[in-house]
């Protein structure tokens, strides 16, 4: 296979096999755990050339060292994960292995860090590898994602491997994902049921309900930002985002908007064991992507959500639909 894809049936992933497909590539493993989720709803559309279990995958690296690039996008993304074996098991260790035999074996390695390893953005959220010692994630997951980014800043592979630092990424193909579902999605389902749609209230003097900022980027976005990194030899870490704060509140109007339905926004109480590990204000810095040749335009979060909720969500589809 020339293009392997782990995650390839869930988010990320699957957005990722879409654009390839988009640019004329089918030679494409993609290696998944399908469990008792509906991810397998993302793969009917799109054209690879295989499919193998996460677990058998790694049994069978060795069959795989003419492979073009590994786009390691498969990972626990649950913020709220408490089983912190887990945590190290999948998204620590699975990404070693990866990484390693990608480097001994010169294969294109990039692979999906996180936004949640800034923590509470005290020690900025600079995407350069020189401050990650600083850097104090809020919870097991993006610590499991940190201890990663660190192993491959102490064993000198960001001159060979790419490391993306997702933000808050929303659009097509995210049914599956439960509680993890973007605000977009949720207030589609909700906005019909009830005509309303519930907000946290903010537990920060700084911020008023609904005002605390995200940096919210579409996944055809992301997706292409991620792309970017398959033609050329640049390594590192970077930022994945719009390199913009929006307010949740902008967020749910534009959800509004999109089904031609007055705002009507009610707050509710945070979960407890989320208040004190909470991200008030995310916003990625772009200068690295942009100076590493990316140069497309990050589409405008009203536009994108409106793509996503009239081109997918009312009709039910999905990427390459």
């Amino acid at each position: 296979m020339k293009i392997i894809v782990t995650g390839g049936a869930g988010f990320i992933g699957s957005a990722v096999v879409w654009r390839l497909n988009e640019l004329g590539h089918d030679d494409i493993l993609i290696v998944d755990r399908l469990d008792e989720t509906d991810k397998w709803k993302n793969l009917v559309p799109l054209k690879f050339a295989d499919y193998l279990d996460a677990d058998d995958f790694l049994d069978d690296l060795g069959d795989f060292k003419d492979a073009q690039g590994i786009f390691h996008l498969g990972a626990c993304s649950a913020t709220t994960e408490r089983d912190s074996d887990y945590l190290m098991r999948n998204n620590y260790q699975y990404t070693k292995d990866l990484a390693d035999f990608a480097v001994a074996n010169n294969i294109r390695f990039v692979y999906a860090s996180s936004a949640a390893t800034y923590g509470d953005r005290s020690a900025g959220m600079d995407d350069g590898t020189e401050h990650l010692d600083a850097l104090r994630p809020l919870n097991m997951y993006g610590y499991s994602k940190h201890i990663f980014d660190k192993y491959a800043a102490r064993n000198g592979m960001f001159d060979r491997i790419v490391g993306l630092k997702y933000f808050n990424v929303f659009g097509p193909n995210e049914d599956h994902k439960g509680d993890m579902r973007s605000l977009v999605n949720k207030a589609f389902g909700e906005i019909n049921a009830t005509g309303m749609i519930g907000l946290f209230r903010s537990y920060n003097p700084n911020f008023e309900d609904g005002e605390f900022g995200r940096d919210f980027v579409y996944v055809k976005d992301a997706v292409d930002m991620t792309l970017h990194f398959l033609e050329n030899s640049v390594g590192g870490l970077f930022n994945v985002g719009s390199g913009e704060a929006a307010t949740w509140n902008s967020l749910a109007n534009a959800a509004f908007a999109a089904l031609d339905r007055k705002p009507n926004i009610q707050y509710i109480d945070m979960p407890e064991q989320l208040r004190g590990k909470y991200q008030y204000h995310t916003q990625a810095d772009l200068t690295r992507i942009r100076n590493a040749g990316y140069a497309k335009p990050i589409t405008p979060l009203a536009d994108a959500v409106a793509d996503y909720v009239q081109n997918y969500l009312v009709p039910d589809k999905h990427l390459g639909d």
